[in-house]
């Protein structure tokens, strides 16, 4: 049996990057969007937007439902 594991954080050492993938403007799958620490106390996170690379965004919990409307 194989087993996987994801990539140690380099930031904490203690979380493991974890990917999260997401839908583009036009609906297609973005895969691996971003990766994030599964360390709460650590929280760093990587994110493309728009073909830029964001590290340590601010990250906040928001609902399916919340909009920038």
């Amino acid at each position: 049996m194989v087993v996987a594991a994801w990539p140690k954080c380099r930031k904490c050492s203690d979380g493991e990057l974890i990917p999260l993938s997401d839908y583009g403007t036009d609906g297609a799958t973005v895969t691996y969007k971003a990766w994030v620490c599964t360390n709460p106390a650590c929280g760093f996170n990587l994110k493309i937007h728009k073909g830029n690379l964001y590290i340590n965004e601010p990250v906040s919990e928001r609902t399916p439902y919340q909009n920038n409307h």
